[in-house]
């Protein structure tokens, strides 16, 4: 389980096309310290294995599943990516809950530019509106961010210099992919209540 609070933004160093599948090489000399083979970490939202360890950089495989469902597909040599080790388990929840597996993807659509902040909207697939609310919590890119105002298509976020100075988010444009993963508990309680529902029904 992640939180959403990005360690570090690392670096693409190779990529590697297997087929229906890729082999990704990540620099990350913070999430590295003290990583074996078969830890987790999620790269720009994504759970991903490591499989092998070098200096300062880690190799994760990518199955075609995740290259359809989020961006990663999109990644290349010198890409920068959002890296974060799992919580540690008595650890603090500084973002909410996130579990690394992403339920779809949207584009930046625009951002608008404040003094001390920046407004940034994105585009929303039909089949997540219903779990993202106003005020409620959204991963972005592997990010724990606050929904300020939820549409039929899209929501908006703000940022913060320390968010737009540490991670990918600060570097993205108009027409970029971002990986998106909904609030885990919004799913848990429409499964709930559409359980008791046909239980009612009966």
């Amino acid at each position: 389980m992640f939180t959403g609070i990005v360690e570090e933004l690392g670096e693409v160093t190779a990529v590697e096309k297997l087929g229906d599948a890729s082999r990704f090489r990540l620099r990350g000399p913070v999430v590295t310290e003290g990583a074996k083979h078969g830890d987790s970490i999620a790269v720009n939202g994504v759970c991903l294995t490591v499989v092998e360890l070098g200096e300062h950089e880690f190799t994760a495989d990518v199955m075609a599943e995740t290259l359809n469902r989020s961006s990663l597909g999109a990644l290349e040599t010198g890409s920068k990516v959002n890296l974060e080790r799992p919580m540690a388990l008595g650890g603090r929840l500084g973002g909410h809950i996130v579990q690394g597996h992403v339920d779809g993807t949207g584009r930046i659509v625009e951002r608008k530019l404040s003094e001390n902040w920046e407004l940034v909207k994105i585009s929303l697939p039909a089949d997540l509106t219903r779990y993202v609310v106003e005020k409620g919590s959204i991963t972005v890119d592997g990010v724990s961010l606050t929904v300020v105002d939820a549409g039929p298509d899209y929501f908006t976020i703000s940022l913060i210099p320390t968010t737009l100075a540490l991670t990918t988010l600060g570097i993205k444009g108009a027409g970029d992919p971002v990986n998106l993963e909904v609030d885990v508990l919004a799913k848990y309680v429409e499964r709930l209540l559409g359980d008791r529902g046909r239980e009612d029904s009966k």
